[in-house]
Formats: C-alpha cells, sequence, structure tokens
C-alpha cells in the first residue's frame, strides 16, 4: 500500500490516468496548489507552500524557476498571502495605496487600489504585445479600462506621464485624443484639433478650436460619405458632454473640407 504524503491527493483524469493534486489549509482557507504528475512532485510543491508561508526569509525575487515545483502566478499568490493576509487567484502583491500584477518575475504592472477588485478576478494576458482580459468570453485590450481606444497610438493618442508604460494608475495615464479621427496638434505655440477619416486614403476633415468640434466635424464626415452610398462601417465618435439640442447647432455650423466633397461627387 502506497504511503500517503501530506497535502497530497490522487485523482483520475477522464482518460484514466491517475494524477496528484496537491492542497494546503492556511489560516482557515483551503488553498488548491495545482495538479502533479507524480505524487512526490505534488508532494514537493505542498512543502515548498507551507516552508514559504511559515518563514518570511523568501521573497518573490527569490523565486527560481529551475527548481520550482510551483508555478510563478502560485508563489506571487502566496508570498501576498504571508505578508498582506488576503489571498487572490491572480499574481497581484500588495503595496500601500496601489499594487503590483506579476506577469512575470522581470515584468509587473501597477495599478491603482481601485482596480484591485477588477484584477483580483480577471487575469491579464499576453499576445502579440497587447495586454488583455478575458470579459464574458470576450478578449478586452485593458488600455480600454482607462478611457485608450484600440487604434491609440502612445505618444499621439495617450502618454504615460512618468514614462513608465507599466505603470497603469490613473494618475499616470494622460488621454490626448479621446475621439476617432481627432488629433491634437501645435503650431507656434497654439493648439489646435485636427480631423481626418479614411477612405480610400485619408482625407482631411478640417481643423478646429475644440475637441468637441473636431469630434462633431468626423461624425458629419461620415454622414456625407454614407449619403453618398459609401459601404464602409465608420464608428462615429459618442459625446455625452453637450446636450443634444448643443450637439445639433455644433453640427450645423461646421464647415468641412471641400476635398471630401470632390471626392462624393466623383
Amino acid at each position: 500500500m502506497t504511503k500517503k504524503l501530506a497535502g497530497v491527493y490522487p485523482a483520475i483524469k477522464k482518460d484514466g490516468t491517475e494524477y496528484y493534486r496537491a492542497s494546503l489549509t492556511h489560516q482557515k482557507k483551503h488553498i488548491s496548489l495545482g495538479s502533479f504528475s507524480t505524487m512526490e512532485a505534488a508532494h514537493h510543491a505542498y512543502l515548498d507552500a507551507d516552508k514559504l508561508l511559515r518563514s518570511s526569509s523568501q521573497s518573490i525575487t527569490d523565486y527560481n524557476a529551475k527548481t520550482a515545483v510551483l508555478s510563478f502566478e502560485k508563489w506571487v499568490c502566496l508570498v501576498n498571502l504571508r505578508d498582506n493576509g488576503l489571498y487572490f487567484h491572480t499574481p497581484i502583491y500588495l503595496r500601500p495605496n496601489f499594487f503590483y500584477y506579476y506577469l512575470s518575475p522581470k515584468n509587473i504592472l501597477k495599478f491603482d487600489i481601485d482596480d484591485l477588485f477588477y484584477y483580483s478576478s480577471h487575469k491579464i494576458m499576453r499576445r502579440n504585445g497587447h495586454l488583455f482580459v478575458s470579459d464574458y468570453g470576450m478578449q478586452v485590450n485593458i488600455l480600454n479600462r482607462y478611457g485608450i481606444k484600440n487604434y491609440a497610438v502612445e505618444g499621439r493618442d495617450y502618454r504615460f506621464i512618468n514614462g513608465d508604460p507599466t505603470d497603469f494608475r490613473y494618475e499616470n495615464i494622460e488621454i490626448i485624443n479621446r475621439f476617432f479621427g481627432v488629433s491634437l496638434q501645435e503650431t507656434n505655440g497654439q493648439f489646435s484639433y485636427r480631423t481626418k477619416i479614411h477612405v480610400n486614403g485619408d482625407f482631411l476633415v478640417g481643423t478646429y478650436e475644440t475637441e468637441i468640434e473636431a469630434a462633431i466635424a468626423y461624425n458629419k464626415a461620415i454622414d456625407c460619405i454614407k449619403k453618398a452610398g459609401v459601404k464602409k462601417n465608420f464608428t462615429p465618435n459618442f459625446i455625452d458632454s453637450i446636450s443634444a439640442s448643443k450637439y445639433a447647432d455644433i453640427y450645423a455650423s461646421l464647415k468641412i473640407s471641400p476635398k471630401i466633397e470632390h471626392y462624393l461627387a466623383e
């Protein structure tokens, strides 16, 4: 009869293959440590987790991928539980007023504490350089959470104030261009907003004093192009900061580039 090892629980896959689960209980909380192909590996994971929780001699930076049985994510979760008394299912480590989210030992994101509930229940994944979460079965770029659109370009449409692109704290994110087709420009110290629309090439819609006018001009250009029979899906700008009547007044008064009219005539 095989001797039972602490923290190890045998299980059977659907195909009949035996494997082993490891878990422990800490401060009356049952914590799963993962699944392993051998009883010895599962027991090793249990011993490593127990040691990590009992002693503060090891930190997140002490993780060694070559020798560790526990996953790095689980390591972070356990260190946070030990140091801060809270267990999350995602690799979060709490700091005063903000927290770290560990994608890897050297790839660490920073978030405001206001985002703790969201990221403790949404795992961040990386694909082709983009960071996203799965939300209701959809892949959602985390930049969207901060008002940054999918097409946005760093430095043109938004910027990280302290220059750190891993720092997603709200005070560090500045949205430069909030609307489709609109970009801020500076000429001799004067700021204005340029609107462009893409139809078989970029067309300049116009240059406007305010961001709202530029956004509405984009919507007006869409309407003109659609009236000409162009079958293309444009996303209009949603503007909720002004009343419907104010929107209508601005829309009626705005002029758009004759180039668009010439295109429509053609």
